[in-house]
């Protein structure tokens, strides 16, 4: 007598589920007008997209555009912001700068400014540098 038997490898708790991938891109607004198109080819002719269903979507869409061209104005500013730095701070130099370091006050004089990671860093007359935003004072060398 022969019997039937499933193989376990095909029982549902032993099913290995697909593993999801997603890309690492963003939809942008080109995306979103691809999407669009698609949905209008592709309408069932005798239920056609409606009028407010469709100026809904071109909001959405004029929407869409004008924050990315916010995102990149955004991305610009930051980037002119940080050289501007340098700049603002590069009249700190031959003036005394104070700071606090453990529980004393300390001062010295700023040779020259660099920029490292983002950052404004003062190179200091007694070898040592800090970080600008430390700075508790800045007076004129007298």
């Amino acid at each position: 007598m022969a019997t039937n038997t499933i193989d376990s490898n095909l029982w549902l708790a032993n099913a290995v589920q697909p593993e999801r991938k997603t890309g690492d891109r963003i939809l942008g607004k080109d995306d979103f007008l691809k999407i669009l198109l698609a949905q209008l080819q592709n309408q069932d002719p005798l239920n056609p997209l409606e009028d407010k269903d469709f100026i809904a979507q071109m909001a959405s869409f004029s929407s869409l555009e004008q924050m990315m061209n916010i995102a990149d104005l955004m991305q610009q500013w930051m980037q002119t912001s940080g050289r501007d730095a340098l700049l603002r701070y590069s009249e700190w130099i031959g003036k005394t700068v104070y700071w606090q370091e453990d529980d004393s006050t300390m001062s010295a004089v700023v040779q020259s400014v660099v920029q490292q990671d983002g950052q404004i860093v003062l190179e200091l007359n007694n070898g040592t540098t800090i970080a600008a935003d430390a700075v508790t004072r800045v007076e004129q060398k007298g």
